[in-house]
């Protein structure tokens, strides 16, 4: 994209981005007076889009490789956080990331032994777990309240994608909208914390139809978003299609516009908890700029403080407190 500025410091890109977006790192250090660092686990969880439970081959753009190291599962979770923790030398007080697949899609005692290990650790302030809108049965939302009632942080991460049902069945989600509505008014209900994942550059979607899903999931009430760029990786339905010429990635300028638009256009008491992503090669095929995790960051820097920064479009622009 012409005219952005170069990739600066780590430190110094998040510091910036405080200053436009409600970011969830100075949220969280915010309310802790320290910094707070999200360590990523893995349950061991399957996948009900998968195994035949709901469906069968997943979701269209699924590779979870891409996201999380495979190898974590078969050690236990306090281990998983040891070694995490080890590699983070930013903070000294953790949330548990259940990450993986379907971080609920077990029975509630297995949840809580796993959950239980978690913050057992002197150094976890709280929960958060990664899951789909028809896996939160309301055993698990009590399971979560529960942990809640006991002052930690509790955050229930709801992989929507896409507010367009057409959209959700192209792309083989396998659940509608109106069961993303339903699970959010269920937890938010008992003082669960909703962070929402959207994807930006799905098949058959403009610019126009991220704005609405956006709009749809304020409407339905929201605590937290993650947007991501699509990417297309080994081992997805997609990837076949891409291979193929039918399929195209979303480019630096059409992420950057679409996303900037969209933080523009959300209230600024919404944290986000990611703005872009990133994938490694060989698992990433495209687009390649998603190699980098601050080429994005840094694009939509650029344009939000050329366009406006979170609230903007609202006529209540966020400030850094």
């Amino acid at each position: 994209m012409a005219g952005w500025p170069p990739v600066l410091q780590a430190s110094d890109q998040i510091m910036q981005l405080q200053k436009l977006v409600n970011m969830f790192g100075g949220d969280l250090q915010r309310r802790y007076g320290e910094k707070v660092h999200k360590l990523t686990l893995h349950g061991g969880f399957s996948c009900p889009n998968r195994d035949g439970t709901l469906g069968r081959g997943g979701c269209t753009f699924c590779n979870v490789a891409s996201f999380a190291d495979e190898a974590q599962q078969y050690r236990s979770i306090s281990d998983q956080l040891a070694y995490q923790a080890s590699r983070v030398n930013r903070a000294r007080r953790y949330l548990a990331y259940f990450q993986a697949y379907t971080s609920t899609f077990a029975e509630v005692e297995v949840l809580r032994a796993m959950y239980q290990e978690a913050i057992g650790q002197a150094d976890i302030v709280g929960l958060c777990v990664g899951t789909r809108p028809d896996c939160v049965p309301d055993s698990v939302l009590g399971l979560l309240s529960d942990y809640r009632e006991q002052g930690y942080e509790v955050w229930l991460e709801l992989g929507l994608q896409s507010a367009q049902d057409k959209t959700l069945h192209r792309i083989n989600r396998g659940h509608t909208f109106a069961c993303y509505q339903e699970a959010t008014r269920r937890a938010r209900a008992r003082g669960i914390k909703v962070c929402t994942h959207l994807i930006v550059g799905l098949p058959g979607e403009q610019r126009q139809h991220c704005l609405e899903t956006l709009q749809k999931v304020v409407d339905t009430g929201v605590d937290g978003i993650k947007l991501h760029p699509l990417h297309i990786v080994t081992g997805s339905i997609m990837a076949k299609a891409w291979l193929a010429g039918r399929l195209q990635a979303i480019s630096l300028d059409e992420y950057t516009q679409a996303a900037g638009e969209m933080i523009r256009a959300t209230p600024v008491d919404v944290v986000y908890h990611r703005i872009s992503a990133s994938a490694r090669r060989p698992t990433l095929l495209a687009p390649l700029w998603c190699e980098n995790r601050w080429t994005g960051m840094v694009a939509l820097d650029a344009w939000l403080r050329e366009h406006g920064v979170q609230g903007a479009a609202l006529g209540q622009p966020w400030r850094l407190p």
